[in-house]
C-alpha cells in the first residue's frame, strides 16, 4: 500500500496570500477606490519613460550582464556618493535586482543558514517572514510601539540569542511612516558591532521624507563593512511595474548576494536598465520636487481621514499614512478592511498583516497617498460615509 507524501514543501507552512493581493481583489470585486496597495495611480516622468523607448528602438533588448548593466551601476554608485557619501564600487559591490524585494529575498538566502534568526523592527513589510522563512530561518520582531513608534533599545537587546545573525532596518518604514533618527541608528549601529552582526537596510522610501533626514546605517562609523543596503528606484521615479532596484554592500557580501541573484532572475529587463540609469542622474532638484509633491499629498489625505472621524497618524516619510479605527466604533482592523470596501466603496490595509500575532496595532489602517487628488478625494468622500454607518 502507498503512503501518500506531503506534495508541498514544508517551508511553505504559513506562508499564504499576501494582505496586498487579498485586499486588491476586494476593491476589484467592490468596484473600491483602491488606497491600500502602494502603487501611484499616475505615471512616472516623461523622461525615464522616453528613455526606455530609445532603449528598445536602439536594440538593448537581450541579456544584460548578470550583476547588472554598468552604467546603471555607475549611477547608483554616484547616487549614493552624491547624497551620503557613500563610495562603493561599481563593478565589485553593487548589484542590480528585480526590485527590493528580490535583493531582500537574495540577500537573506545569501546571508542566513538555516536555524539563524534575524532580527526586525515590528510592523515591517511582509516579504521579510516569508523570505526568512524561505532560507529556513526564523525572524524576532522588535515592536515599535505606537503611537511614536520608537525604538526602544531595551526591546533590541532582549531579542539576541546566539542564533541571531543579522538585523534588517527599513527606514523611512512601511507601513509605520517612521525615520530614524540619528541616536536610533547609532544604537543600531553600536548593537550590530557589540553582537558581530550583519545589517541589512531597506531603504526604498529614501527620497519620501517629510520630517527629519534619511542616513543610511552605511554611513555610520564601523557599518558600511557589514552592512547590505537595499533601495529601488520604483517609489523615486513611479515605475513600480519596471521592478528595478539595486543592492550595494561590500565585495564579499555582493558576492555572495550575486551567487543567489543569478539563479532567481540573472538579470533584468535590459531597457529598464539604460532608463534607470538616465534617472538617477538626472538633477537633484528632481528628487526635491517629489517630495514637496508627496507631502502635499500627505496634507490632503491626513487632513480628509482626520475630517472623516479617524485619529491620524502623520508619516515623518513614505507614503503611507495611518489611521486609528477606534474613533469610528471598530476595533479588528483585518475584520474592518474586509469589510471596507462593500461598506463604502474604499480599500486599504490592516497594519496587524505586518506583525506578528499578538501585536499591539490591531486598532490601526493603513491608506497611501501615492494617488492623484481626485482619488484621494473620492476615497475620502466615501469615509466620510462611515459616520452615517
Amino acid at each position: 500500500m502507498s503512503i501518500e507524501r506531503p506534495r508541498v514543501a514544508s517551508r511553505l507552512s504559513g506562508i499564504g496570500t499576501s494582505i496586498f493581493a487579498e485586499m486588491t481583489s476586494l476593491a476589484v470585486q467592490h468596484g473600491a477606490v483602491n488606497l491600500g496597495q502602494g502603487f501611484p495611480d499616475f505615471d512616472g516622468p516623461e523622461f525615464v519613460k522616453q528613455a526606455a523607448e530609445a532603449a528598445i528602438r536602439a536594440g538593448y533588448n537581450q541579456y544584460e550582464r548578470m550583476p547588472g548593466l554598468l552604467s546603471l551601476a555607475r549611477a547608483v554608485a554616484d547616487h549614493e556618493r552624491r547624497f551620503y557619501g557613500l563610495d562603493y564600487d561599481s563593478e565589485s559591490e553593487i548589484t542590480i535586482h528585480a526590485g527590493a524585494t528580490e535583493a531582500i529575498f537574495a540577500t537573506l538566502l545569501a546571508l542566513l543558514n538555516p536555524d539563524d534568526e534575524l532580527i526586525a523592527f515590528e510592523p515591517f513589510y511582509d516579504s521579510y517572514p516569508a523570505s526568512a522563512a524561505l532560507a529556513s530561518a526564523k525572524l524576532i520582531g522588535v515592536p515599535l510601539a505606537p503611537p511614536n513608534f520608537r525604538l526602544d533599545p531595551g526591546a533590541l537587546e532582549a531579542a539576541v540569542t546566539p542564533r541571531t545573525r543579522a538585523l534588517l532596518l527599513n527606514s523611512p518604514n512601511n507601513p509605520a511612516g517612521r525615520v530614524f533618527t540619528r541616536d536610533e541608528l547609532s544604537a543600531v549601529a553600536l548593537f550590530c558591532q557589540r553582537h558581530d552582526l550583519l545589517a541589512i537596510t531597506d531603504e526604498v522610501y529614501e527620497h519620501i521624507v517629510f520630517e527629519g533626514q534619511h542616513t543610511p546605517l552605511a554611513c555610520l562609523p564601523g557599518m558600511r563593512e557589514r552592512t547590505v543596503t537595499i533601495s529601488s528606484t520604483g517609489k523615486s521615479f513611479s515605475l513600480t511595474g519596471w521592478k528595478i532596484g539595486f543592492t550595494c554592500a561590500p565585495a564579499p557580501l555582493a558576492a555572495a548576494v550575486r551567487t543567489v541573484h543569478q539563479f532567481v532572475t540573472f538579470c533584468i529587463a535590459t531597457p529598464f536598465q539604460h532608463a534607470m540609469a538616465a534617472a538617477l542622474t538626472t538633477d537633484d532638484g528632481y528628487f526635491a520636487r517629489l517630495s514637496a509633491e508627496y507631502s502635499a499629498s500627505r496634507q490632503r489625505l491626513c487632513d480628509g481621514l482626520s475630517e472623516a472621524g479617524f485619529d491620524v497618524h502623520r508619516p515623518e516619510g513614505t507614503y503611507f499614512a495611518l489611521a486609528d479605527i477606534r474613533p469610528l466604533g471598530y476595533t479588528d482592523d483585518v475584520d474592518f478592511c474586509r469589510r471596507l470596501p462593500e461598506l463604502v466603496g474604499v480599500a486599504a490595509i490592516p497594519v496587524s498583516a505586518f506583525c506578528n500575532e499578538g501585536s499591539a496595532t490591531r486598532h490601526l489602517v493603513r491608506f497611501a497617498f501615492c494617488k492623484r487628488d481626485a482619488t484621494i478625494d473620492e476615497g475620502l468622500a466615501r469615509l466620510r460615509r462611515l459616520r452615517r454607518q
